[in-house]
């Protein structure tokens, strides 16, 4: 079996069609013997994709095809991060090349492998050479420059700190492993874990500490609407402080995440819903003491975890995002209560798509009035909510509003 075969079909629904690398992964059939080595690879070349991509550049006489520049990406990333043998990577390359029906182009594979010396590649200076070392949206570095201004490097270069996990019984057993405590209770973030049966038991479930640091937030109340809500995480463990949770979910095949979610952790008080957060449902006007707005975003702060984000990410698409979550916000705050709550949030670092919105929405709503919100997970403070920076919460970036809704 070749090793780099996995990691090629993979990387190619990733590249070629616009696939999430997390469902690539799931959904792919891998080589088991391969599996942890296929992960490693997947992950590696799309962290370092900019840079593999600029090492392609510079010893390529015209930009190949992209069959060729995947393996060329899958066998720098050998090369230059596993440090494998020159030869081994030559010879894996070339028989994939030969497998897949690229055959022809395997001289020009091995004649580029032979000649590649990584002390050519040249960094360019200033932003670009920011986006490139740390694999980031050009027009996003720039934002992060004027944004956070000497902090930024930290944050592009804050990596994910391990796998989250929040217990709700059975801690113990697990802590004998190296792990990080958190600031919120029974939640560790591990090196490395392996799901065993107490994860079918709801002994535990994977959960971002942006995810618990959001819910954090949130005040305790009789009737909950977690907008947003699938996979169903954040519903779940609001259902432990809200004595009934309603989950709305757009596309049915993820109200049946939510599904699954709340009877593997043997949820009772969460209610999912087919429910589009930005389209009105008169029935649930002023019937919520709090909701949860968990907007679609950029997912800019989440790139250490989720490394494809990066890829396709346009300056253009931010304001067309604002739109949705604008209006998703908007068409949510009439479900609230008067005095009750709604909570506005993201996974990005932009201020665009945070403070940005919150504040349009305030002009907009003057019932509704932004207000003080704690959480112990170190943050920045903003105008209308708090910002979470991956430099200082364990490798990711996420914002959280409080807004009332005036009495």
């Amino acid at each position: 079996m070749n090793p780099f075969y996995d990691p090629y079909k993979i990387l190619t629904r990733v590249y070629s069609d616009g696939a999430h690398l997390k469902i690539a992964l799931a959904e792919e059939k891998i080589e088991e013997a391969f599996r942890a080595g296929t992960v490693k690879t997947v992950y590696g070349v799309l962290e370092n994709d900019a840079y593999l991509s600029l090492c392609i550049r510079t010893f390529a006489p015209k930009s190949p095809k992209l069959v060729v520049r995947t393996v060329l990406k899958i066998a720098l990333y050998a090369l230059l991060y596993l440090e494998k043998p020159r030869y081994a990577v030559t010879n894996d390359a070339a028989e994939l090349l030969k497998k897949i029906g690229k055959g022809g182009t395997v001289g020009f594979v091995n004649a580029f492998l032979r000649n590649f010396d990584e002390q050519k590649v040249i960094l360019p200076a200033g932003d670009e050479g920011l986006a490139i070392k740390y694999n980031f949206p050009l027009f996003a570095v720039k934002k992060l420059k004027e944004q956070y201004g000497e902090r930024t490097e930290r944050i592009l270069s804050a990596k994910s700190r391990g796998v989250t996990v929040r217990f709700c019984r059975g801690a113990e057993q697990y802590l004998q492993s190296p792990h990080i405590r958190t600031p919120f209770e029974d939640v560790y973030i591990f090196e490395k874990f392996v799901r065993d049966h107490g994860f079918f038991a709801g002994d535990y479930t994977f959960q971002s500490v942006g995810s618990v640091a959001i819910c954090s937030v949130v005040e305790p109340c009789e009737n909950f609407l977690d907008a947003c809500a699938a996979p169903g995480g954040k519903s779940v463990l609001l259902a432990e402080k809200c004595e009934h949770v309603t989950a709305g979910e757009l596309h049915k095949h993820r109200l049946e995440l939510i599904k699954a979610y709340c009877q593997r952790m043997r949820t009772e008080n969460v209610e999912p819903v087919l429910s589009d957060g930005a389209v009105y449902r008169p029935e649930w006007a002023d019937a919520f003491d709090g909701v949860l707005c968990d907007v679609p975003c950029s997912g800019l702060g989440t790139v250490s975890e989720n490394p494809d984000l990066a890829l396709n990410k346009r300056e253009e698409d931010i304001p067309a995002l604002n739109k949705i979550q604008l209006a998703i916000l908007s068409n949510c705050a009439r479900y609230v209560k008067s005095g009750g709550a709604i909570y506005y949030s993201t996974c990005s670092v932009l201020r665009e798509e945070n403070d940005g919105v919150v504040e349009q929405f305030l002009k907009e709503n003057p019932a509704f009035c932004a207000e003080k919100a704690d959480c112990p997970l170190d943050h920045e403070r903003t105008r209308c909510g708090l910002q979470f920076l991956p430099d200082t919460a364990y490798g990711a970036g996420f914002y959280v509003s409080k807004l009332r809704r005036r009495s």
